[in-house]
């Protein structure tokens, strides 16, 4: 559509009137979803900042725990999830055979978290690294 350079608005047709009102409106629209598109921006970069920053200030205490405590930090989510899977091997492979309660209590004995230890063993058991020879009894797979 060629724009056409108008002198007063008494001059345009009622059509012409509402197809400028919605041109206008149309822009105004876009104006506007451009701008919450950049506060969105702004704000998701702020909240990474954030994150960021309060994930370096837990770790910070989180060390400071564990050299009061003796212990290790806890790691990301990452780290935690492996070492987990790790240390139930080790304690598998030390022991031989061994049960749940047994298990849960030498990993709480190295300072670490078993809440999920179920997953963690139906996890191993899938990848077919332990077996179960007798209910809630484990020992590492025979390679």
């Amino acid at each position: 559509m060629v724009k056409k350079k108008i002198a007063s608005v008494e001059e345009l047709s009622a059509a012409e009137l509402y197809e400028l009102a919605r041109q206008r409106e149309e822009e105004e629209r876009r104006m506007q979803e451009e701008a919450r598109k950049e506060q969105l921006k702004e704000l998701r970069a702020k909240r990474r900042a954030l994150m960021a920053k309060h994930k370096r200030e837990l770790a910070a205490i989180d060390n400071e725990i564990a050299k009061l405590t003796g212990k290790k930090p806890a790691g990301g989510r990452r780290g935690g999830r492996g070492s987990v899977t790790e240390a139930v091997l080790e304690v598998i492979s030390s022991v031989g055979r061994i049960t749940t309660s047994e298990l849960k209590k030498a990993l709480e004995e190295k300072g670490i978290t078993v809440g999920n230890l179920p997953q963690t063993l139906a996890y191993l058991k899938r990848q077919g690294r332990i077996t179960s020879p007798a209910r809630a009894t484990y020992e590492l797979a025979k390679q």
